[in-house]
């Protein structure tokens, strides 16, 4: 099937962008990099809203917990046998 390119294949490539693409290949370039810094920053916010989520329903989980022990009259002494 088909596999990765090797060494000469790269420099094919390689020289058929130079050819192509010649002087705007560094604005490209810097294009790209632009697209993958944004590209990060909004898988960032994402983990962090994620997280953030998390441990609010955590936070959540804990108190129901507390307020159904304590509307049963359970302390943590009891809960602890």
């Amino acid at each position: 099937m088909f596999s990765m390119p090797g060494h000469t294949e790269w420099l094919v490539i390689l020289v058929i962008a130079l050819l192509i693409f010649g002087k705007r290949l560094p604005e490209i370039a810097r294009s790209i990099g632009r697209s993958l810094t944004e590209f990060k920053k909004g898988v960032n916010e994402a983990k962090e809203s994620t997280d953030d989520v998390v441990s609010d329903v955590k936070q959540i989980k804990t108190d129901v917990v507390n307020d159904a022990k304590q509307a049963s009259g359970l302390n943590d002494a009891d809960s602890t046998r």
